[in-house]
């Protein structure tokens, strides 16, 4: 997606991308973070917030996987916090009755900036609250690792996961232009092969605002890590057939996640 300061009229591109992939044969169907509002005034999030289980995004992602039939990852929409002036960034997946099946709160907040004239800078912190839990989403055909966008950094968070026996990683993305660039798919096709998991990774991908580009790229990739699928930029979809079985097989003749070794200690000579 591309979306930008509309709610309504992202809201309805998102349900016609839905459908088009519906369409195309999927039946897991993921949307990038940020979907229903992109904004230059951070702070205008804050008034879409909703409380958890009610809310017009919330009911727009279960009636959109009812109505298809399908397994619904919301990229990330704001739920009220704790916080007065901060939510939480949540993606929500809802299952083909349209029940809510997991919420993940992100974890890792971007607070950086990404080129060295301070020109381009971000800190979600000062509207969104962290996460404090890792969570896997329970399907029938695998286990689902939630994460979104700056997750995709920290690869400890992935192999917490795989206590759960994760087959699928989820990683919805704002990811900006600059970064995008240099690190996006190094880091995505990293995490796959790493985890031996099949990595779906929704970005935005195009000018979102005047004065904010997001890089694409949404790609799907497999636990070897060659890339099955890709969108550079715009709207669309991007759609793969995931053989979990041949996952299963790569898992078991190339059993890496059975040899870490944790050591105890760490020296530094003087």
């Amino acid at each position: 997606m591309v979306s930008g300061p509309d709610l309504g009229e992202n809201i309805n591109n998102a349900a016609a991308l839905v459908k088009n992939a519906v369409e195309a044969g999927a039946s897991l169907v993921v949307l990038p973070e940020y979907w229903p509002l992109i904004s230059d005034d951070e702070r205008k999030k804050l008034a879409y917030r909703e409380n958890p289980g009610s809310g017009p995004l919330q009911d727009f992602l279960a009636a959109t996987a009812r109505r298809h039939g399908i397994w619904l990852a919301g990229g990330a929409i704001p739920i009220t916090s704790e916080i007065p002036d901060k939510i939480y960034s949540s993606c929500l997946v809802h299952d083909p009755q349209g029940q809510l099946s997991a919420r993940y709160d992100k974890i890792h907040l971007f607070d950086v900036c990404v080129d060295t004239d301070d020109r381009e800078s971000y800190r979600e912190s000062a509207t969104i609250a962290p996460g404090t839990s890792v969570v896997v989403c329970r399907t029938p055909f695998a286990q689902i690792g939630l994460s979104i966008c700056y997750d995709l950094r920290f690869p400890e968070l992935y192999r917490r996961m795989l206590s759960e026996d994760v087959g699928i990683i989820l990683v919805p993305s704002a990811f900006t232009a600059t970064t995008g660039k240099r690190h996006w798919e190094m880091l995505l096709r990293a995490r796959a092969v790493e985890n031996l998991c099949f990595v779906i990774a929704a970005n935005q991908g195009g000018q979102n605002t005047p004065n904010r580009a997001t890089w694409g790229h949404s790609m799907i990739i497999d636990p070897w890590g060659d890339i099955l699928a890709c969108r550079d930029t715009g709207p669309g979809v991007v759609i793969a057939e995931l053989d979990l079985a041949r996952q299963r097989q790569i898992r078991e003749s190339f059993p890496a996640l059975e040899h870490p070794r944790l050591l105890t200690q760490t020296t530094c000579n003087p």
